[in-house]
């Protein structure tokens, strides 16, 4: 086991972490109080499953069956109490405690109209999320903050219905799907942020070469069947949208700082305010790590990521009659990694899953992305709310890494087959762990690419009501173009005593040049009706896209048109859903839905759009600390699409495919529970969550592809990169100043190509299980201690056979650091 050490160079920063020590050391000798209390709904009846959170801190209450909570153990002094629920508007109480008071606080919760809204929603597990058509999961601050997790396939690991394939262990380019979409680079769900689009190209290249930063996120909403019916272009699976820090409501900051295993550093702070009518936030995220692999001769395998953040806000007075504010949010964010495509020989990996060949140490990725937005919210009358973003994002990308070998003078042969069949290739081997042939050579490609995506969204939302039933109605519209820009070139190189030295470099725009270009309009409407215990929810989506793919050739690199070669394809499509609710009671309630599925069809002649039928049935249940949902979901595709891509193990075209008549079916259960034990001397919690996915999918058709991933498919065959069973357990223990967790994850046996009888080694990613723990120890109302294992038990698994060979997952690592929150 390494030493772990916190590397704090910076003098400042060590003052400020020492004071803040001082401060919360003095804290702990002063005299404490309490709060509690009840919450009611306007109608004046007890809301469960609510959090109480208390700013600046990690103490908190979930209310119970009758709505009360207690907040014990509080210093004297001035506190901001926040409570919230998952459709509910968020309640803030600030109040002065004096030592040994016990504080009555009792809160009306009104319904909120939107659901996406700037004020982070502090709700814990699927506790408040009763009123939401479909499927719907979050994740809170609280639960964000007792791993820290910089890897967002962790931090969706809780979730059941989420499908992901891990790649190089720290979470860069995730691949993630939701109920069997397919999980290549997150092309087919919607990723938003705070309900922006955040795709590269959301239409046209959504490949997830981009994925926001999780480590910076305040919350995760998870929307499935018919609740995402209003945030396409993607609707079948579903859409993740990530929250960011919001502007807090008084002056308040977080210096949060780690070191640990492999090099790995991380520095999360921010400060913000938030006056009468002016607010804003400063954050910054930087985080990066030497790597875990080891390279052939040494050399680098990590990665430095940096993101940071800045919004300003005006906003009316409290006071006025009709709220509204207008907020700037901009952010940048830069990436260095000596990343590769090229992975292990299943002999190799056997040997040591954690070695790098040595062909691969030129191998890189830089990358910058920044987004610009500027949205409006107002309140236009008591029931109605509008508003309006206008948003501009940018991602720039060059990944230069090796693509192909020649032995000899012999035809190029690809990294994937290579590394597929090694003993047809030993010259081409031979080059790839250093020992080369002088006619051997190295094609190293820059994928270089750039993208844009801009445009302007407005939503209006509004309740009202007529005698006993309830209306509530949301309408929006979308303006969208997104480009990408492909200008790409290979270089070719020698291997010299295990080093390569440049042979030959290549032109710019002379291995892809073209320019595909997307211009969308798309709308919404959804109405819930609701009559005492029954709510329906039907809905209405209409996308119109445009999609213009201009080749220039390999020969036009000034693009003068002289060879261009242009195609188009225009769609337009309907996509109408259908929720249903009924409450047995306040705790339990089943819903149920059915909507229809799309995905854009890209500009290639034939290939038409991704379309299916969605079915899901569930039943919810919440109880003071004890919530429940298990659904049953089921999508009938009538085409699905597969995309080229190198990721995925293709070409790298990045065309898509027809992949005709697929099903899909499976279960999804959740499950949490604290178990509160209340003594004289101190309150002890033990939360325990857990999430189970079954998920069931096969091909209906024979059809030949081109896509590598999926080669000839025969009607039967089981859809790959698909787990059928995966299971992920959560324990903590929660003292005053203590809290300790247990994270154990499970993911089945799982085809790397599609078939229907035993599974060959050759085409398998084995069944593994993961085991991680976080520790924290709190030294005050603002200052804790922080400690964490991923992957406990030191296990040795694969994670995929794509892009090329085999890749390992992430071995034992430790993380140490502080939490400084102001």
């Amino acid at each position: 086991m390494s030493l772990l050490r916190i590397n704090l160079n910076n003098e400042v920063m060590r003052t400020i972490l020492i004071i803040y020590m001082l401060l919360s050391l003095a804290t702990v000798i002063a005299q404490k109080g309490s709060i509690s209390g009840v919450i009611l709904d306007v109608s004046d009846l007890p809301v469960s499953g609510v959090s109480v959170f208390l700013e600046g801190t990690t103490q908190g209450d979930i209310t119970d069956s009758d709505g009360s909570y207690k907040l014990d153990q509080l210093a004297a002094g001035h506190h901001v109490l926040y409570v919230s629920s998952l459709g509910y508007q968020t309640e803030k109480r600030t109040f002065e405690l004096r030592a040994e008071e016990d504080k009555v606080i009792d809160i009306v919760l009104k319904e909120s109209v939107s659901t996406l809204s700037e004020i982070v929603v502090i709700t814990k597990g699927i506790a408040g999320l009763r009123d939401i058509p479909g499927s719907v999961s979050y994740i809170s601050p609280r639960e964000i903050e007792k791993f820290s997790y910089t890897d967002v396939n962790r931090s969706l690991s809780m979730v059941p219905g989420v499908n992901v394939q891990e790649e190089d262990g720290f979470g860069l380019r995730p691949n993630i799907g939701l109920r069997g979409t397919g999980v290549e680079r997150s092309s087919k769900i919607t990723v938003m942020e705070d309900g922006v689009l955040m795709a590269p190209a959301p239409y046209v290249a959504p490949a997830a070469y981009y994925f926001p930063t999780i480590g910076r996120m305040q919350g995760i909403e998870i929307l499935k069947g018919s609740s995402q019916i209003k945030y396409g272009p993607y609707t079948t699976g579903g859409a993740i949208n990530l929250l960011s820090t919001a502007i807090p409501e008084e002056f308040s900051g977080r210096i949060h700082l780690f070191s640990g295993s492999f090099g790995m550093k991380n520095l999360h702070s921010y400060v913000g305010d938030q006056g009468t009518h002016f607010g804003f936030l400063v954050e910054s995220y930087q985080y990066g790590a030497d790597g875990f692999k080891k390279l052939d001769g040494g050399g680098e395998t990590g990665f430095d990521k940096k993101d940071y953040l800045v919004k300003l806000r005006w906003r009316t007075s409290d006071d006025a009659k009709f709220g509204q504010s207008i907020e700037l949010k901009w952010g940048l964010s830069t990436e260095r990694a000596a990343e590769t495509y090229l992975g292990l020989t299943q002999e190799d990996f056997e040997t040591d899953p954690y070695r790098r060949y040595a062909a691969s140490q030129k191998d890189e990725i830089r990358a910058r992305q920044t987004q610009l937005s500027l949205t409006h919210r107002a309140q236009i009358a008591e029931q109605v709310e509008w508003s309006t973003v206008a948003y501009r994002t940018t991602f720039s990308r060059n990944w230069y890494k090796l693509d192909k070998l020649t032995e000899s003078g012999s035809d190029p042969v690809p990294i994937s087959t290579l590394l597929d069949y090694p003993e047809q290739y030993p010259g081409a081997y031979n080059a790839l762990i250093g020992i080369a042939h002088p006619a051997d050579v190295l094609y190293l490609k820059a994928n270089n690419r750039s993208y844009f995506a801009t445009g302007v969204e407005t939503r209006l939302g509004m309740q009202f009501s007529t005698e006993a039933i309830e209306h509530e109605l949301d309408i929006g519209l979308r303006l969208h173009r997104d480009q990408i820009d492909r200008f790409q070139w290979i270089d070719e190189y020698s291997m010299e005593n295990g080093d390569m030295k440049l042979a030959k470099a290549g032109i710019p725009g002379t291995e892809s040049n073209r320019v595909e270009t997307v211009d969308a309009l798309a709308g919404f409407v959804q109405y819930r009706l609701k009559l005492a215990k029954f709510s329906v929810i039907p809905g209405l989506r209409y996308e119109h896209i445009q999609i213009i793919r201009s080749d220039y050739g390999k020969s036009d690199i000034h693009r003068e048109g002289l060879d261009r070669r242009q195609r188009t394809n225009v769609v337009g499509v309907i996509i109408p859903g259908i929720g249903l609710d009924y409450k047995f009671d306040r705790y339990t309630g089943l819903f149920g839905g059915v909507h229809k599925g799309f995905a854009p069809p890209g500009s290639k002649e034939g290939t038409e759009p991704e379309q299916s039928i969605n079915y899901e049935f569930g039943l919810r249940h919440t109880r003071g600390t004890f919530s429940t949902q298990a659904v049953l979901f089921l999508n009938d595709y009538d085409n699905l699409l597969g995309s080229d891509l190198s990721a995925a193990g293709g070409l790298g075209t990045a065309d898509l495919f027809n992949g005709g008549k697929v099903l899909t079916k499976g279960l999804e259960l959740e499950l949490s529970y604290v178990l509160q034990i209340d003594n004289t001397k101190k309150d002890i919690r033990l939360p325990f969550t857990l999430a189970y996915s079954y998920t069931d999918s096969e091909f209906r058709n024979d059809f030949d592809s081109d896509f590598g991933a999926w080669g000839k498919v025969s009607a039967g065959d089981e859809f790959p990169y698909l787990a059928p069973h995966q299971l992920s357990l959560r324990l903590g223990l929660e003292l005053d100043r203590f809290a300790v967790y247990l994270h154990a994850k499970y993911q089945d046996q799982m085809r790397t190509l599609p078939g229907q009888v035993e599974i060959l080694e050759s085409q398998s990613i084995d069944a593994y299980t993961i085991i991680d723990a976080s520790m924290r120890y709190r030294l005050g109302q603002q200052v804790s201690l922080f400690a964490s294992a991923n992957n406990l038990t030191r296990s040795v698994y694969a994670v995929a056979r794509r892009p090329a060979g085999l890749r390992p997952g992430m071995p034992r690592s430790f993380l140490l650091g502080a939490k400084a929150d102001f």
